[in-house]
């Protein structure tokens, strides 16, 4: 059984927002933890792997699951995916996301997860900028 809203902008559109795939995405840690990441800012995919220490696909896929959910939107530059929060339209699917990044906010490990990101020194600039550069060579040592 779907649950479903509407709003006047999606009722005229005739797209009911799915409420229930929104708490479907909303019912996993490491989604929760993409999102308190995004807060109000756009954040590039090279950025999650780093603070969340979990790997690109895995990072891709639960990104992927928010994009779906329509909570998430993706801009690519270059080889590099930076993501977004997308408020949804109708009003209490937005206000039911507000409430949760809220409670995350307040939560001690989402907090870690945001100091981490204020330290960290992703630059896909400078990672594509190496990308082709010969590594430097090693001394050989004879055995």
């Amino acid at each position: 059984m779907s649950i479903r809203i509407y709003n006047d902008d999606v009722a005229r559109r005739s797209k009911p927002y799915d409420l229930a795939r929104l708490f479907a995405a909303l019912a996993d840690p490491t989604r929760l933890r993409l999102l308190n990441l995004m807060g109000g800012s756009e954040v590039c995919v090279c950025s999650f792997v780093e603070i969340l220490r979990q790997s690109q696909p895995k990072i891709s896929r639960h990104l992927a699951y928010l994009r779906n959910a329509e909570i998430v939107t993706a801009r690519r530059e270059g080889k590099w995916m930076h993501y977004s929060i997308r408020w949804p339209e109708g009003a209490t699917a937005k206000s039911i996301l507000d409430a949760v990044l809220e409670c995350l906010a307040d939560d001690p490990a989402m907090q870690a997860d945001a100091a981490r990101m204020a330290r960290a020194n992703c630059e896909p600039q400078r990672l594509v900028a190496l990308q082709g550069v010969r590594m430097p060579m090693t001394s050989l040592r004879s055995g």
